[in-house]
């Protein structure tokens, strides 16, 4: 991923020193099995685990070999070498294919990245709660099709927001430890050189589980799964950001992003003040659902291994967990300085003159008695007539002898207001947020 959209730390995790110091990790983890089962001398898993290497003559080996595990395991034979330990390198990767190393490691970066995920999920979520109940009983008009429907509140939209998000981040619980798995069975998977037990140990040793069956590569279902719950995450994003594109609509204006005194929003426009987060978050968020379905891509392979997976890996990994660390820190600094008008909000809920109260008054007039059928076409009369020739559609019906008759003006003043239709937003607060 680009150094635009990468922060710092999620970017270090995926650096070529910190993925060959991990492969060293499991090199390390797995010598010291050996030893302890008497396979491999304790010496050589003591100078192993002092063993250090150069990204450089990793690189200037794998331009010659054309295989990045071999250049690997021979610059850290080199390193042991220097430090007069030659007959203790003999014992370096024993027993092991390089996909013991590649995809074990490979589960201890993924654990690395989705623990500051997981960090940016929690952060996204606090700033969803504290601003829905800010706005928890602020009016809005609620939108259907694009088209004014009835009453909301803005801390509705906001709670909405902060259940998606907590189902995102029970998926994405589930597939980060899915992920957490490592496997040392060997070329195809039959422990033709250690045993399950070893495996186990090592894997103890790097706070991984052992996957039950493997091929030479833990199965990409997992990999998949983990891939696909950060595009779903990233589709979340997307859905305020939209939302929020909307809502900074000129014609709208119901809320905005921040927009520092030094910004500029066009070269040519003064005025501008565009959602240019909101436009990048639902960009990005592209990247991440075509990323997912490499990754589905990946699932089938030949036979018990083929590396047609590996070139995708090397980038939708870095580039999903990079993307999603980002977006979910944009999208919390969104939500947190995002500028929220009620009185626009109370002024777009006016505009009508009352048309968005006509399915309540629908259903008063069938209480009062009237035929649902006869109820419908009246209003609708009144609506369509009020929308085509721009009239108050309340002062409208309020004329008609037919309503009325059967609803005083006390009886019609509580079909519009708007506090009855809102009545039950404590109740949904609290099964979202609980007491």
């Amino acid at each position: 991923m680009i150094e635009r959209y990468t922060r710092p730390a999620m970017g270090r995790i995926w650096i070529d020193e910190n993925k060959y110091r991990c492969w060293l990790q499991v090199e390390t983890a797995a010598s010291a099995v050996l030893a302890e089962d008497g396979i491999i001398p304790a010496s050589a898993a003591e100078a192993i685990a002092r063993a250090g290497f150069s990204v450089d003559r990793i690189r200037e080996i794998e331009a010659e070999v054309k295989h990045d595990v071999i250049a690997f395991t021979t610059a850290v034979a080199e390193s042991l070498k220097a430090q007069g330990l030659a007959e203790q390198s003999r014992w370096l990767h024993y027993g092991l294919t390089s996909n013991d190393i590649v995809d074990t490691a490979l589960a201890l970066q993924v654990k690395q990245a989705s623990h500051l995920i997981r960090e940016g999920i929690d952060a996204l979520l606090a700033v969803l709660k504290r601003r829905a109940l800010e706005f928890k009983h602020t009016p809005t008009i609620g939108r259907t099709h694009g088209i004014h429907a009835e009453p909301t509140t803005f801390g509705l939209k906001l709670l909405n927001w902060y259940a998606e998000m907590q189902r995102n981040l029970s998926r994405f619980d589930l597939a980060a430890e899915d992920m957490r798995v490592g496997k040392l069975s060997g070329a195809v998977g039959t422990f033709g050189h250690l045993n399950p037990v070893q495996e186990e140990k090592v894997c103890a040793h790097l706070g991984l589980r052992p996957a039950p069956v493997a091929t030479q590569v833990i199965q990409r279902d997992r990999h998949a799964a983990y891939i696909a719950t950060l595009a779903i995450l990233g589709s979340t994003l997307d859905k305020i950001a939209v939302e929020i594109r909307h809502l900074q609509r000129t014609e709208v204006r119901e809320a905005q992003e921040y927009f520092s005194e030094k910004q500029k929003g066009s070269s040519a426009m003064p005025h501008k003040k565009n959602p240019i987060t909101s436009e990048q978050i639902s960009g990005l968020a592209r990247v991440l659902r075509s990323n997912a379905q490499a990754a589905l891509e990946n699932i089938a392979l030949w036979h018990e291994r083929d590396i047609s997976h590996s070139s995708v890996e090397r980038v939708i990994f870095p580039d999903s967990t990079i993307l999603a660390d980002y977006l979910l820190a944009k999208t919390t600094d969104l939500i947190d300085r995002l500028l929220v008008y009620p009185e626009r909000m109370k002024k777009n809920l006016e505009s009508t003159g009352g048309l968005i109260f006509s399915g309540q008054l629908l259903l008063d007039l069938a209480a009062a008695g009237m035929l649902r059928e006869d109820a419908y076409r009246l209003v609708q009369s009144h609506a369509l007539r009020a929308w085509q020739e721009d009239l108050n559609f309340r002062e409208e019906v309020a004329r008609d002898p037919q309503i009325t008759k059967l609803l005083s003006e006390e009886k019609l003043a509580r079909t519009f207001d708007s506090t009855r239709q809102l009545g039950n937003v404590d109740a949904i607060f609290k099964r979202v947020l609980g007491e």
